[in-house]
């Protein structure tokens, strides 16, 4: 399922993951790791990382990855389309999206990288966790768009992702957070 989204399903209460969008950047036997697509923080990129923050896209802030490991880093990039070789430091996971290394001169992915954006922490599974999660309810499992992770707007992502499965799932990105208020 690497590169898919898991979109949190209205019963999933548990805070960590109360109506996210989540990119899966792998998933083995072993387990898989993804990535909060849709909860930005206010500290700016560049307040923590230099002159990565002048490749971050809109809005240029960190966002919370997950609840595993917050004091650690993963960057999501897109390559430029005209790139065609491999670059180092740069770990594919879908298309023209990957992994991409913080500790690699940013000058130097300026020319070949179209945005990052930066995830404090992670979410992780372990072995069979994620299926186990998916069958009881708590994921819809969905293909992202290559725009997904780099949405200006990353507040409405979660209905934006259902919106656009039509039917019934569009319906499902209008379910209160809260169905006693209704």
């Amino acid at each position: 399922m690497t590169g898919q989204l898991l979109v949190a399903t209205p019963t999933l209460k548990d805070p960590n993951f109360d109506r996210t969008v989540v990119l899966l950047v792998a998933h083995e036997t072993g387990g898989a790791l993804g990535v909060v697509l849709n909860r930005a923080t206010e500290v700016p990129v560049a307040e923590v990382l230099g002159t990565w923050g002048e490749l971050a896209g809109d809005p240029a802030v960190l966002f919370e990855g997950g609840p595993v490991q917050p004091e650690s880093a993963i960057c999501l990039a897109r390559t430029k389309p005209e790139v065609k070789k491999r670059l180092s430091g740069f770990h594919p996971v879908s298309g023209a999206l990957g992994t991409l290394d913080l500790s690699a001169d940013p000058e130097r992915m300026r020319e070949s990288v179209a945005g990052i954006r930066v995830f404090a922490g992670y979410s992780g599974w372990s072995a069979g966790q994620l299926e186990d999660e998916i069958a009881s309810g708590s994921w819809f499992v969905f293909d992202a768009l290559p725009g997904d992770p780099f949405v200006e707007r990353p507040d409405d992502l979660w209905a934006m992702v259902l919106r656009r499965q039509g039917d019934i799932l569009a319906a499902v990105a209008h379910f209160p957070p809260d169905v006693s208020l209704n």
